[in-house]
């Protein structure tokens, strides 16, 4: 029988190394599907991602019957997921009306949609409140403004507009900077403080033309520790208790956030999704409990822990250059493909497709093709010596690579192939120079 790669914990779930070395994904060569749609490609493993959305639902409804698991759009959206979402049962977050109308198209349920974002324009919010003739389930409220344009919308269709509102909780999390969304000075969120929180939610509950649904956080992203995620659910309990006593409305929703820290590098290990609910439902029964609160319905936003380990990125490799203090190995794609490593600084694993199980000889820098210094996608890549023209595999790139992409340099973006029980399946051809200038005019 095949064994799993080294590392396996990066590798998606059906990742196997076949006799002679070479890497198999859901029993699929992958250098020959590489050769086949040709690179740089990504390929998403559908067991993986059915796997993490059975694991997040399972581990909350046997510990919260009343909660639910959203999936986080924008680390990587597309039909083909949406129709995985629907039949594994999550809800979906959603930050725009592109993202939102995705959905729609592919036929998921809007009920089950929530709209995020800190400046939604009026005509995303419009948009949003007459999706599938009735809305989306949730609009997550940023500021006074933008609650009292919700208020004139609904007004303006005869019925209310249900939200939440969104604290910010002044929770630190250990993160990038980048992603660290709920501390005091963030964009996010009607401040607690100032008690812009409760002026919101006194005007919600007093409007026929807005239903205070529920109270929504999120402390950040890349959370290893499920600590911070918990101070978020004490936080959001408060405010529900503090709510129902000022206003007689209790908010029966609450949406602590997510973001499920994943591995990208041998040395890191993800937040189990056992310990993630545990830690929150016990704080969420504890707290109810105390403050004799309703059990709210519970909705959790996991965010790329389900989606990133299932997709791996995969490149061709090009000339291989030594100078006096480092060796590159040069890939058709780069920060086009996955700008992280020179946004956040964000390091990889990498592999060659073909010789999984060759020694490592030297160590790395896998570099991008644009034109820019800052393009390295792997700052240290343990590898056999590559020669040009192999296959070059970087797991964990499920997430934030392809929504964030771009066509700098004009460069076509990847096509995307999912992939199960021997099976490959196109669900984003690859782009070419008429899809680059059709929006352009002479």
């Amino acid at each position: 029988m095949a064994e799993r790669p080294n590392h396996a914990h990066l590798w998606p779930d059906t990742a196997r190394i076949s006799r002679d070395g070479r890497l198999l994904i859901a029993g699929l060569d992958v250098a020959a599907l590489a050769r086949e749609y040709g690179t740089p490609l990504y390929l998403y493993d559908e067991d993986t991602l059915r796997g993490q959305m059975r694991a997040f639902r399972q581990a909350f409804a046997s510990r919260w019957p009343q909660s639910a698991v959203a999936y986080a759009g924008k680390a990587y959206l597309s039909p083909a997921l949406c129709a995985l979402l629907m039949e594994e049962g999550l809800e979906l977050d959603t930050v725009s009306a592109g993202e939102v109308g995705v959905a729609l198209r592919a036929g998921f349920p809007p009920e089950r949609i929530h709209l995020h974002g800190n400046m939604k324009p009026d005509a995303e919010l419009a948009s949003a409140l007459d999706a599938g003739g009735s809305g989306v389930g949730r609009v997550v409220v940023d500021s006074l403004d933008e609650l009292a344009r919700l208020e004139a919308l609904g007004r303006e269709r005869g019925r209310a507009a249900p939200v939440w509102l969104r604290v910010n909780p002044d929770v630190r999390a250990q993160t990038h900077a980048s992603i660290h969304t709920g501390h005091a000075d963030s964009k996010f969120g009607l401040d607690l403080a100032s008690g812009a929180v409760l002026e919101a939610a006194r005007r919600a509950a007093a409007s026929p033309w807005l239903d205070l649904a529920g109270l929504h956080a999120h402390a950040g992203s890349q959370l290893f520790d499920a600590a911070p995620a918990a101070q978020v659910v004490a936080t959001l309990a408060g405010l529900a208790a503090t709510i129902r006593d000022e206003t007689g409305a209790a908010p029966r929703e609450l949406s602590p956030g997510g973001g499920v820290g994943v591995a990208y590098t041998p040395e890191e290990r993800p937040l189990d999704p056992g310990a993630y609910a545990g830690a929150l439902c016990a704080m969420l029964r504890e707290e109810a409990e105390r403050l004799r609160l309703p059990p709210p319905r519970l909705i959790v936003e996991p965010g790329r822990a389900i989606v990133a380990r299932a997709g791996v990125a995969l490149y061709t490799t090009g000339p291989r250059k030594v100078t006096p203090h480092a060796v590159f190995v040069s890939v058709d794609g780069g920060m086009g493909d996955n700008p992280r490593p020179a946004l956040y600084g964000a390091r990889y694993h990498a592999a060659l497709a073909g010789r999984m199980t060759a020694p490592a000889t030297e160590t790395v820098q896998v570099a991008g093709r644009y034109c820019e210094s800052g393009d390295i996608l792997v700052q240290a890549a343990r590898l056999p010596e590559a020669r040009p023209g192999e296959i070059l595999a970087i797991p964990v790139s499920g997430a934030y690579h392809l929504p964030m992409a771009s066509n700098y340099n004009l460069v076509p973006r990847p096509a995307v192939v999912f992939v199960r029980e021997g099976r490959a399946r196109l669900v984003r051809r690859r782009e070419t120079l008429d899809d680059l200038i059709r929006l352009d005019a002479l």
